[in-house]
């Protein structure tokens, strides 16, 4: 310390420019250590865009994909996922005749009541219907599932950083763990997902189901269709807002226009005026003249 006060104000002040450099360097160092070595449920691939058909400003839904993700929802996901946020009427207003949609909600059964006798039963479904749970309630999918329930995929897709492409990429995202990376038990690696490892096995494969259309089902088109169908599910009214927005856009331009050429005839007798200024009597005067 005595000899840090011998010297000049200007090693004095290199010396110090060099300690802050030392310690800048030196939290810089340890927080890119934390950053890249941190906890495994820090560690998650952030997905990619894809460009799907909905995505333009003014692009609406892929129906028939919304229909083969039905199908991959009903064949494959909704064992252990309910999706309460669509009734069969609105699949009869998106990728089903209204015929179909009835004949699809009186396959599924539901229980109702109670009935005269203060008793429950079990009826067809109707339009109004939601899709049913595949659990009567949480407790029950809890203990089917390891003890976690199976979230709902209504609004999935809002709920998760990156919206679709979080979906798409987490359904075709799984693979062998890197090494030294280790995977407990009952448990799948994903690098999507925060953490690396899940308790859903892989659900899609090349051949899961055959599509009423023909459609190959590869399990990067499974993806792709039943993704789509969950963005239809958490917005339904994606078209229709986009529709409106094209019918107040076209006003406001109309309205637009006319404000502007209505403007310009009221401040017209302003605009096109002409000032001349001459000398009378001394004095000078302004006067107005119209062209």
């Amino acid at each position: 310390m005595s000899t840090f006060k011998t010297l000049s104000a200007t090693k004095k002040f290199a010396c110090s420019l060099l300690g802050l450099a030392g310690v800048g360097g030196a939290g810089l160092a340890l927080s890119l250590e934390v950053s890249a070595g941190g906890s495994d449920a820090d560690r998650f691939a952030h997905p990619p865009h894809f460009p799907w058909a909905h995505s333009g400003l003014f692009s609406s839904y892929d129906v028939k994909s919304i229909r083969r993700g039905y199908e991959v929802y009903k064949k494959v996901c909704a064992a252990c996922h309910s999706c309460n946020s669509v009734a069969y009427r609105m699949l009869g207003n998106v990728c089903m005749t209204p015929e179909e949609a009835k004949a699809e909600a009186k396959r599924a059964v539901f229980l109702d009541g109670p009935d005269d006798k203060g008793e429950m039963f079990e009826r067809a479904g109707k339009l109004t219907d939601y899709l049913p749970k595949p659990y009567p309630n949480d407790e029950a999918a809890a203990y089917a599932n390891g003890g976690k329930a199976p979230p709902d995929l209504g609004y999935i897709v809002f709920a998760r950083h990156g919206y679709e492409n979080y979906l798409f990429s987490l359904l075709t995202g799984y693979q062998d763990a890197p090494a030294g990376y280790v995977v407990d038990d009952g448990l799948h690696f994903n690098p999507y997902f925060r953490g690396g490892a899940l308790s859903m096995p892989p659900p899609l494969y090349d051949g899961v189901l055959e599509f009423s259309d023909g459609t190959p089902a590869t399990r990067s088109q499974c993806a792709k269709d039943v993704t789509s169908f969950l963005r239809w599910a958490a917005e339904p009214w994606h078209d229709e807002r986009k529709k409106l927005a094209l019918k107040i856009l076209s006003l406001l331009g109309i309205c637009t226009v006319a404000s502007f050429y209505y403007n310009r005839h009221v401040w017209q007798h302003l605009w096109t005026q002409r000032l001349m200024y001459v000398k009378k009597q001394g004095a000078t005067a302004a006067k107005a003249k119209y062209n």
